[in-house]
């Protein structure tokens, strides 16, 4: 979520910062911001919307100087308007500051340190600027003041500070939120990502969590909290903006696993109006709410629809089935009452499933397609339609889309309760962007995902994921990204099952994922892994913060329950991806499978 952009160097800040924020508004729209140092003082310049609005606002403004920061925003704490736009000011005014993240202990902090300090704004950013003027008051110098605020910090969190009092260097660190170092001759940046640098400069230097980074015109020195440095080899990027082209990463999978909270984002901008209320219905004129919902997908889509059946049975009241789409088109189950026909693929294009729509259809039942392609066979055909929005997919094994899907079909439950009247006890879009946030923090977890498979997949032949509930559906997905690209064979298993035959296969070393996020099952979930335990078995448990022990390899951010799998199919998909590159295979195009289905 939001985006963030530093720069110091010869060019007018102002143009060199816009262009910056540009290429990062697919992280946030809901307000956009800058700072520039001018002679005078440190010039803000905020308005709530798209950053259109900010250069409407600055348009005929003359804001010359050549440091500043950015943000284009994406509300958590606090609404979207002008007042909470970031760049955020200290109380005395000496601090400027943009953040990009969540600061779970911020109340805390305010108790204990500066409980008489007005706040402006509702936002946890603010505070952090605070913070550093009380310590600076306290006599450290500002980046002692920095250090010591960024230590005491909880949650995640990519900041850019600009000290009014000494302009000629910039402040920048970051815990769980992305933030890189670009560096020029004569000028540097920092922003959350290379395209908003790649203006200036193609050179770049990696931020790890736990680091800070002072700036000037010159120099880019990376620091630990203990204020030693940090000698990291720089490296260069040959970027091509379009969204077909894997840019920066080396392959489409990658590049599409850490797009995942951009989609989330864009999926809520799409399906919200301006007055923040849900807006879907526009695309479903004329549906009535049925009495029974049939998903029919293939694969990874097919694994959405499972999660999908608990929300619309959770959320809506509606029973729902999810059907293997080459099953239903030779075994139609019997069919009852008023229902509708929900098709989820990610191309539109499956064969399987243009099969069981035409057949369904020519029964004169009610269909839905959510789908990432407009105009594909099934958004053209079924009677209603809702796009993920997810942008292009290109790798063979699919991330984003799979999180999309389930993402629209939360929305879609939400509005049939609303159309029966069942009164609305989740706010949606809230969850999303918590979800968004915690994919962010996620996704940047590689180094815990490649010393996973270091540890438990290095010349394995086989491997099991477990889990209940909803667990076991992501236990499934899982288990399909493993064997797709990797070619390991995985199987995701419900952890009750183990007893009932897969327990045979367990050998000395076997290596069993074992995800837990329901706290109903926590306990029974354990078990089961120490069943396999006993009998030889090596475990890697996922668990969600609040039911994770000591001990366990990755654990969660807290989520709405019934929106687990978004969050836990993201180390998954890591653990994949880095797999298939530990084994040398190819990752985007996996022997014997191709992107869209199109023949039964």
């Amino acid at each position: 979520m939001c985006g963030i952009v530093g720069y110091i160097g010869f060019r007018q800040a102002k143009e060199t910062i816009l262009t910056g924020l540009k290429r990062l508004e697919y992280r946030g729209y809901d307000s956009a911001g800058i700072g520039i140092v001018t002679d005078e003082d440190v010039e803000v310049y905020k308005e709530k919307g798209k950053i259109e609005a900010l250069e409407r606002l600055i348009k005929n403004v003359e804001i010359k100087g050549t440091v500043g920061i950015g943000h284009t925003r994406w509300a958590t704490h606090g609404v979207p308007n002008q007042i909470n736009a970031h760049p955020h000011q200290s109380y005395s005014g000496r601090y400027t500051i943009v953040h990009n993240g969540i600061i779970e202990n911020y109340k805390e902090l305010i108790e204990t340190y500066i409980p008489n300090i007005k706040r402006e704004s509702e936002t946890d950013t603010e505070v952090i600027a605070h913070l550093v003027d009380h310590f600076s008051q306290k006599g450290l110098s500002t980046e002692e003041a920095f250090r010591e605020v960024i230590g005491k910090l909880e949650g995640s969190f990519a900041i850019v500070l600009i000290d009014g009092q000494d302009t000629s260097r910039l402040y920048a660190a970051k815990n769980k939120s992305p933030l890189l170092a670009g560096l020029g001759q004569g000028e540097n940046m920092v922003a959350s990502d290379a395209t908003a640098m790649i203006h200036v400069t193609n050179t770049f230097k990696e931020l790890k969590d736990g680091e800070y980074v002072v700036l000037d015109h010159e120099n880019l020195i990376i620091k630990t909290l203990d204020g030693d440095v940090i000698d990291r080899d720089v490296y260069t990027v040959d970027w091509d903006t379009s969204s077909v082209e894997t840019g920066a990463y080396e392959h489409f999978m990658l590049k599409e696993i850490d797009e995942q909270p951009a989609v989330i984002r864009n999926i809520i901008t799409q399906y919200q109006d301006e007055q923040g209320q849900l807006n879907i219905g526009r695309h479903l004129q004329g549906l009535p709410v049925p009495s029974r919902v049939y998903i029919v997908a293939c694969g990874t889509s097919y694994h959405a629809g499972l999660v999908g059946k608990r929300l619309l049975e959770q959320i809506a009241h509606i029973p729902t089935e999810v059907h293997i789409a080459s099953e239903f088109l030779y075994d139609q189950p019997l069919i009852e009452g008023d229902p509708l026909f929900i098709f989820i693929s990610q191309s539109g294009e499956t064969a399987d499933s243009r099969g069981v729509l035409d057949q369904i259809k020519k029964q004169g039942y009610r269909t839905l397609t959510v789908t990432n392609v407009q105009g594909s066979t099934l958004y053209r055909e079924a009677d209603y339609k809702l796009l993920t929005h997810a942008g292009p997919e290109i790798a063979v094994a699919s991330t984003k889309a799979y999180t999309a899907q389930i993402a629209v079909v939360a929305l879609l439950s939400i509005y049939l309760a609303e159309q029966k009247g069942i009164a609305g006890s989740i706010d949606m879009f809230q969850e999303l962007r918590t979800i968004s946030t915690a994919m962010d923090a996620l996704k940047d977890m590689k180094d815990k995902a490649k010393h996973i498979v270091e540890e438990y997949l290095t010349d394995q032949r086989s491997c099991f994921f477990i889990g209940r509930l909803l667990d076991y559906a992501v236990c499934l997905e899982g288990a399909l990204k493993l064997k797709e690209i990797s070619y390991i064979q995985a199987e995701g298993y419900a952890g009750g099952e183990l007893k009932h035959g897969p327990i045979a296969l367990i050998e000395d070393g076997t290596p069993v994922f074992v995800l837990i996020t329901d706290q109903r099952i926590a306990k029974n979930i354990r078990s089961n892994a120490e069943e396999v335990v006993s009998r030889g078995a090596k475990t890697c448990v996922i668990a969600a913060e609040g039911l994770h022990e000591e001990g366990d390899q990755w654990v969660l951010p807290r989520v709405h329950p019934l929106l687990t799998p978004l969050v836990s199919v993201i180390p998954l998909q890591l653990i994949a991806y880095y797999a298939a590159l530990e084994r040398g295979c190819d990752v985007d195009k996996p022997r014997n499978l191709a992107k869209s289905v199109t023949v039964e």
